[in-house]
């Protein structure tokens, strides 16, 4: 399967970033990562700004399986779950694309999300 992942970082950003493409390598074809922006906090503003980009992974997995191995990575960098969902994080690892089908709205909401899907995949049908 070919799988576009957003990734996102506000806490060590560049050292989490470097580590998710670590820990997703290990155990799928990684294939490209798109450039990464710093985006201002949506929603709860008074934190860093993150760092966002993509990246295009090829994997075995089914969409389920693959999607916890995501939740396992953020679990195993550091992530614990806030009350608050707009809060800092030191990984946020999401699927956007699965098999060249768009599967997260954000992808139509955030522009920084939607920028580094197409420059792995130009050709996607939106």
């Amino acid at each position: 399967y070919e799988v576009v992942v957003s990734v996102g970082s506000n806490i060590k950003p560049h050292e989490n970033v470097k580590l998710a493409k670590y820990n997703l390598s290990k155990t799928d074809n990684f294939v490209n990562e798109s450039r990464f922006y710093i985006t201002e906090p949506l929603g709860f503003t008074e934190q860093p700004d993150f760092l966002n980009g993509a990246f295009l992974i090829h994997t075995e997995d089914c969409f389920e399986t693959f999607r916890q191995k995501l939740k396992q990575v953020e679990i195993d960098q550091g992530r614990v779950k806030q009350s608050n969902k707009n809060g800092p994080r030191c990984i946020d690892l999401d699927i956007v694309v699965w098999n060249r089908r768009i599967v997260d709205p954000d992808f139509y909401q955030r522009d920084f999300i939607k920028k580094t899907v197409l420059e792995l995949i130009p050709d996607l049908k939106v």
